[in-house]
């Protein structure tokens, strides 16, 4: 009966490793970007093509990471309660009406990080861990 429980660790704790750390999600604007913070609405309203602009006029570009990376299906769920495929539709339907494109998809937190940090226009959203001094956390999501 001591065997019990050995192997059920030997069985559980690889895979507790290999799951993904829970790491919160920080939505970034430019150091050179006057926002200062948004809501989670004003942010999902961005990345969902229902606005297009920053709450003081400017034009906001929204930049997704890439499909089937953790952090993006993380975001969607954490603000709009979405998931991969009620994405999709959502896009299906906007691009059908023709009220909205898709944001582009440019790869990891750094590649988001590195093109928002060149322009005050793109808004994306990374991994707190990547955050620094060339972007401007605008809200946090846990």
């Amino acid at each position: 009966m001591k065997a019990l429980p050995s192997l059920l660790a030997c069985l559980i704790l690889p895979v507790l490793l290999a799951l993904p750390a829970r790491a919160d999600i920080i939505v970034i604007v430019s150091a050179k970007n006057p926002v200062r913070s948004l809501s989670n609405e004003q942010a999902v309203d961005l990345f969902l093509g229902k606005n297009n602009d920053f709450p003081n006029g400017a034009k906001a570009v929204p930049l997704d990471q890439s499909e089937g990376a953790g952090i993006r299906d993380s975001f969607y769920r954490k603000t709009t309660g979405k998931g991969p495929a009620q994405m999709n539709a959502h896009w299906a339907r906007m691009l059908f009406t023709g009220r909205a494109q898709p944001p582009v998809a440019v790869g990891d937190s750094e590649a988001v990080k590195k093109l928002v940090a060149a322009d005050a226009s793109l808004i994306g959203y990374i991994d707190r861990e990547a955050l620094d001094s060339s972007v401007r956390a605008v809200l946090s999501i846990h």
